[in-house]
């Protein structure tokens, strides 16, 4: 049998439809409808780089222009609609998920024994108990209330003391969750005493785990490799994601289909057998500033397939650099990447600072798209706490 080809303006309008960025970006972004957001995309990255904003706000502004940091920081510490544990980094996820990051705690609990045990200053094993019970007897802490005798590295992001890498590990392992951020800083305390009775005590075993998270993936993705699959959650493995891909196609809740790239390559991917029926809305015209660490983003190889962008562009020669700058963000028109902006907040002036603008190969910047490029601009700068915009000399590189 023939395997159906799905087109390129298909492919992106099913995929930005399922990562929320087709509908205008209205709504409360706060209580209910903030964790309908974050239910939709079933995590948001956290990121601490704030040159404008940080990452997991841009990423929920962009879908909701209403919302201000406080909704996510309710939504963690008080409301509990969310909890924070790792996908493929840090992230917000929705709380009805957690029974199911039960096997993502064992399985980093034995990876991170081991491969910590042998990259990390002291002696790991020995500091957990520790740690574990000055959490139990006095409450909440931050890594800076943890071995307090102990000397702080200076060897870069990942010298951490030994009680630090204790917390984390006891973190990861899920027997300490995150209770709240101080500004960025997490603060933990015992699982029982963060997460719903509700969700700790439901029960969900490895392989209906696997099934979910398999599943799971490809709804939200629309189409993927099992590849993709595996690495959307981190949680099951490349050979686990193979067979149940393989078994979704034998019992006909999957089929094969060719998605074309950008550049009218095909893909063969796995999608529900009624996606070549679907019919996605056309998304908006309108400019969106995106967050590097989106998650119709984060996964760069599939971006430039999609939408044959590239992120990040090196120069070789005479010394290797980024093209760019090291954070700059994505700039979206309808379903199509326009460009990167590289832009600061300066907050004590009031001021959002716009240094460049490089347009993508063949996008003209013509009244319309600035003025609509401007526009969004003026709204992001007031999410950023900034009363104006500056442009830089010869910011438009295009």
């Amino acid at each position: 049998m023939s395997v159906p080809v799905l087109p390129n303006a298909a492919a992106r309008a099913v995929f930005l439809h399922r990562y929320g960025l087709s509908a205008p970006p209205s709504g409360a972004g706060k209580g209910a409808d903030l964790a309908e957001v974050i239910s939709d995309l079933g995590f948001v990255q956290l990121d601490s780089v704030n040159t404008f904003a940080r990452a997991h706000d841009l990423i929920l502004w962009s879908r909701r222009q209403q919302y201000r940091p406080s909704g996510l920081q309710n939504a963690l510490a008080r409301d509990r609609d969310v909890f924070e544990h790792w996908t493929h980094d840090a992230a917000a996820i929705d709380i009805n998920l957690y029974p199911h990051w039960k096997l993502k705690f064992a399985r980093d609990a034995k990876l991170l024994a081991s491969r910590w045990r042998d990259t990390r200053r002291g002696d790991l094993m020995t500091k957990i108990d520790e740690v574990l019970r000055q959490v139990s007897d006095h409450g909440c802490c931050t890594s800076g209330d943890v071995g307090l005798d102990e000397v702080r590295g200076k060897g870069g992001w990942w010298d951490w003391h030994p009680s630090k890498t204790a917390l984390e590990y006891l973190w990861r392992s899920g027997q300490l969750s995150v209770a709240r951020r101080d500004g960025f800083k997490k603060v933990y305390d015992l699982t029982e005493r963060v997460i719903p009775a509700e969700q700790i005590n439901a029960y969900a075993c490895e392989a209906d785990t696997v099934h979910w998270a398999c599943g799971a993936a490809l709804d939200k993705l629309g189409f993927a490799t099992t590849g993709e699959l595996a690495a959307f959650w981190d949680i099951v493995t490349p050979a686990e994601a193979k067979a149940w891909g393989m078994a979704a196609i034998a019992d006909g809740t999957a089929v094969w289909v060719d998605v074309e790239g950008a550049d009218g390559s095909l893909r063969p991917s796995l999608a529900r057998p009624d996606l070549m029926d679907e019919v996605p809305p056309v998304p908006q015209t309108r400019v969106r500033i995106l967050s590097p660490f989106d998650p119709a983003l984060r996964d760069r190889k599939r971006t430039e397939r999609l939408f044959g962008f590239h992120y990040r562009i090196e120069i070789f020669v005479p010394a290797p650099k980024r093209q760019y700058g090291y954070y700059v963000f994505p700039v979206m028109e309808g379903d199509r990447l326009i460009g990167r902006i590289d832009m600061k907040a300066d907050r004590p002036a009031g001021i959002l600072n716009v240094t460049g603008f490089w347009p993508e190969s063949g996008v003209q910047m013509g009244a319309g798209r600035r003025a609509r490029l401007d526009a969004e601009l003026g709204r992001a700068a007031r999410f950023g706490g900034c009363a104006d915009v500056v442009y830089a000399d010869s910011w438009c590189k295009g």
